[in-house]
């Protein structure tokens, strides 16, 4: 590949149309957000104001339930107030003229447009690409359909900033490139490393598995070669660029005084999921997702792992698969989770001793196996991404609509079904357990049969993830890391911001613009998935009524504004309530 070659996805026609759908996203989000205050100029028109007044963007868009903006692309326009002259339409511009606005400082503001800039040059990408229909999306394998995402995260306006990757290391690990990968290994001195598995799990039996006999023999002759015993260090998966860009050079120590020996490549083909620093094995499907430490910030965090916290991650899993297993009503719904079920970590002494807990030094050395969902799947079924069910074709066809039509089960009796297998587990694990997770659309696997109906569904990304909000609840001590203190009146909003506003606003919205579905039908058949829950609990009766999930409001939780605030570490995973940004109120849909 030449040096132009990289680049030329970035042409004008491309830069101008990813422009647009940002001003779109921007508009939409930052409006239902309440940092801008759009004025209705009739006829489905809206206006919104720079800073200064100078500049006006004017759009159409149609208003849904929870203060929904869905923004006509095709519309924006930019002009000069003075005297309307019509102004070159710049996501960059945008953000300049409404710095005030959006809350951006001088220091936030230049990362925060190389993040859009990052994002902008992504869309461009994938607008360079052939496109796939929705209805052939319909069709296609897990990782086709995984790959082929061009949205990320819906809320968030700067969602694949990725900062760090070059654009040739874009090509190369950026999932959308679909590029396979081969993990770098490294062995790490057993007096700094450390290893931590579930229950029925040993370490040589799991590299075994992982990396074969050849790769093994391969790597204990590398250190023998060097005169290092292979028993006084552990094996770590390290992602690629995290070797060239951070390792090498930041943990140049480690490597001089052999605590760190590269050992070179494994044998197996990878591809990097949504998250960037997952990957899915596509040599062999049935091993384990490899979760690495990616010093790379994207939307809202250094992406890296910390060995600290990789400790208690295998007994967090096996206490939640345990949970999932012995209880009746998520085996009815059929849900799985995906175990971690074991990490890897290393701890560089030098640099804790000059951090606190969050520093991104301390989170550069660290992985860990997931299970894969490949070898629970049962005849006739297949596997999606929830976060596909909110993806757009060109044409502005969505997967849901596709694999509705697909189904043939009609568009209420297809959502109900996904309701049982998605809902209706977060509202017994809050309900029963006051467990919770992080269910936005990248986290859950959907299992469809061959006619495209959701059957079950399985969660991931666990011991990150999940939280225990009630601070009187009895939990082994390997796993009360995960017991939050949350602000009683705050709980439900892991239901109502993660699930109503973050993914069924979307979807809801989808739906109904593609005539399946109108609004009051969509959130009926919710607020009835969640009647029919309640109906089968009676015993918790009283759970209910404190935490009304029927409630006429709910507070309106702001993703875009924690990472405008501070891009770097939105939030403390130790204190997730602790920064929200809440702004007013929304209207319950199933009130």
């Amino acid at each position: 590949m030449t040096l132009s070659d990289a680049v030329a996805h970035l042409t004008p026609e491309h830069w101008e149309e990813a422009g647009r759908l940002l001003l779109r996203k921007a508009l939409a989000e930052f409006s239902h957000e309440r940092l801008l205050a759009p004025t209705a100029l009739g006829g489905g028109r809206y206006e919104v104001r720079s800073d200064d007044g100078r500049t006006a963007y004017r759009f159409r868009a149609r208003l849904f339930a929870l203060d929904h903006w869905a923004v006509d692309a095709a519309s924006i326009t930019r002009l000069r107030t003075a005297d309307h002259a019509p102004l070159p339409l710049s996501a960059l511009d945008f953000l300049t003229e409404l710095r005030g606005s959006l809350g951006l400082t001088d220091e936030i503001l230049p990362v925060y447009l190389e993040e859009i800039s990052s994002t902008l040059s992504s869309t461009c990408y994938k607008l360079s690409k052939p496109d796939t229909t929705a209805a052939e999306l319909a069709r296609a394998d897990f990782q086709a359909i995984e790959t082929g995402m061009t949205e990320g995260h819906p809320c968030f306006v700067a969602n694949n900033g990725r900062l760090g990757f070059g654009v040739h290391e874009y090509l190369s690990y950026a999932p959308e490139t679909a590029s396979p990968v081969r993990l770098v290994w490294v062995a790490a001195h057993r007096e700094r490393a450390a290893f931590w598995a579930g229950t029925g799990v040993g370490y040589e039996a799991l590299l075994r598995a992982e990396l074969g006999e050849a790769a093994l023999i391969r790597f204990a002759a590398a250190l023998r070669g060097q005169g290092l015993d292979p028993d006084d260090y552990l094996l770590i998966p390290v992602h690629p660029w995290q070797w060239w860009n951070k390792l090498s050079v930041t943990f140049a120590a480690e490597t001089a005084t052999r605590r760190l020996v590269c050992l070179g490549e494994g044998d197996d083909s990878y591809l990097a999921q949504q998250s960037v620093r997952t990957f899915f094995n596509t040599s062999d499907p049935a091993k384990h997702y490899v979760k690495t430490a990616l010093s790379v910030l994207n939307m809202g965090f250094m992406r890296g792992l910390s060995a600290a916290y990789m400790a208690a991650t295998p007994a967090i899993n096996d206490w939640l698969a345990e949970l999932v297993d012995g209880d009746e009503v998520l085996r009815a719904t059929g849900l799985t989770v995906l175990r971690e079920r074991a990490a890897v970590g290393y701890r560089n002494l030098e640099y804790e001793a000059a951090t606190d807990r969050h520093s991104p030094y301390r989170r550069m050395l660290a992985a860990l196996w997931r299970e894969s969902p490949v070898p629970g799947l049962r005849d006739g079924e297949r596997l999606a991404t929830m976060a596909s069910l909110l993806h757009t074709d060109r044409t502005g066809a969505s997967l849901a609509a596709a694999l509705i039509e697909r189904s043939g089960t009609g568009p209420t009796e297809w959502l109900r079904r996904y309701l049982r297998a998605y809902l209706v587990p977060l509202l017994h694990c809050f309900y029963a357990y006051g467990l919770v997770f992080m269910p936005h659309g990248e986290n859950v696997i959907l299992v469809l049969d061959e006619a495209g109906t959701v059957g079950r569904a399985v969660f991931k990304d666990i011991a990150e993830e999940i939280a225990v909000l009630d601070p009187d609840a009895e939990l082994p001590p390997q796993v009360a890391r995960i017991q939050v203190d949350v602000p009683a009146d705050l709980r439900l909003l892991s239901l109502f911001t993660d699930v109503f506003d973050c993914f069924f606003r979307f979807l809801s919205a989808h739906l109904v613009t593609e005539g399946l579905l109108d609004e009051d039908a969509f959130w009926g058949t919710v607020a009835d998935c969640v009647r029919d829950y309640q109906r089968s609990r009676p015993e918790l009766a009283g759970h209910f009524r404190r935490y009304d999930i029927f409630a006429p409001e709910f507070p309106l939780s702001c993703l875009n504004r924690l990472q405008l605030r501070d891009n770097r570490q939105m939030v403390d995973l130790a204190d997730p309530s602790g920064a929200l940004q809440l702004v007013g109120t929304l209207k319950n849909p199933i009130a």
